[in-house]
């Protein structure tokens, strides 16, 4: 049986590419909605329309776990999720609450990069309502970024000057973590980097949620069935087009690169 692993787009490859570390002995099967990416800007009953349909189709894939590697999709419907189907499925959200502990009685601020959905739900609001008590997370929305992502354009001739023209009336010196609060992000890391002071740490949930998957799956002693095999599907399309499957694995040697610097 394989790990499913969806987003609406490529940006889930970042957290398998996770995952990989961790689990490297088990099969996957990765979706990409790419028929209706982006999400994150769309109407929130549009967008949960699309995961329950993408969701149905994995589900019919003999999966035994599912990731949800999208930070929108993981606010607006995970909890549905859990009570529609019964294998486990994990989500991801924006790594707010190492974010806040590591500065919380500091000088320093969190800043919370996402989608502009992802920073509008319940779930997410409710979380910084939660946790941040010394009022010290802001946020701001780049759906410039997973477009970006979506038309593989990754040059920092381009990115760089985007993220300085969105980042313009914030101090940046203030801030001590930057949080990557959606799964296409990590990609621009490097781009990131230029833009703020070098001390300014950059993370994700992506390990977090890796790492409680290796701990569902050996509690249900579902651990290491596999060889590491990969079949990947666009909004229900199987992917066998030399091409796109190259790209994808030009993604992960692309993130191997970025974790070693």
């Amino acid at each position: 049986m394989r790990i499913g692993f969806f987003d609406s787009g490529i940006g889930g490859l970042t957290v398998l590419h996770q995952t990989l570390r961790f689990l490297p002995n088990e099969d996957y099967l990765f979706y990409a909605d790419t028929r209706h990416v982006p999400y994150g800007e769309k109407k929130k009953e549009e967008v949960r329309e699309y995961i329950i349909s993408a969701v149905d189709f994995i589900a019919s894939q003999n999966v035994k776990a599912l990731v949800v590697a999208c930070n929108t999709a993981t606010s607006i419907v995970i909890e549905e999720l859990r009570e529609r189907y019964d294998f486990p499925i994990l989500g991801i959200e924006p790594a707010v609450k190492p974010a806040i502990e590591q500065w919380e009685g500091t000088e320093k601020k969190v800043l919370v990069l996402a989608t502009s959905l992802t920073l509008k739900e319940k779930k997410y609001n409710d979380l910084v309502h939660r946790i941040d008590q010394g009022e010290i997370v802001d946020s701001l929305p780049l759906p410039g970024l997973v477009q970006f992502a979506e038309s593989f354009e990754f040059d920092k001739n381009t990115i760089v000057p985007y993220l300085k023209r969105e980042l313009s009336s914030f101090d940046l010196g203030q801030y001590g973590t930057v949080v990557l609060g959606c799964t296409h992000f990590p990609y621009f890391v490097d781009s990131l980097r230029s833009v703020f002071p070098e001390y300014v740490n950059f993370i994700s949930g992506s390990i977090g949620t890796a790492k409680n998957l290796q701990r569902i799956l050996e509690s249900k002693d579902q651990i290491n069935q596999g060889t590491g095999d990969i079949i990947f599907f666009k909004s229900g399309e199987k992917v066998e087009d030399t091409l796109t499957l190259s790209n994808y694995h030009n993604l992960f040697e692309m993130l191997d690169r970025l974790n070693k610097r």
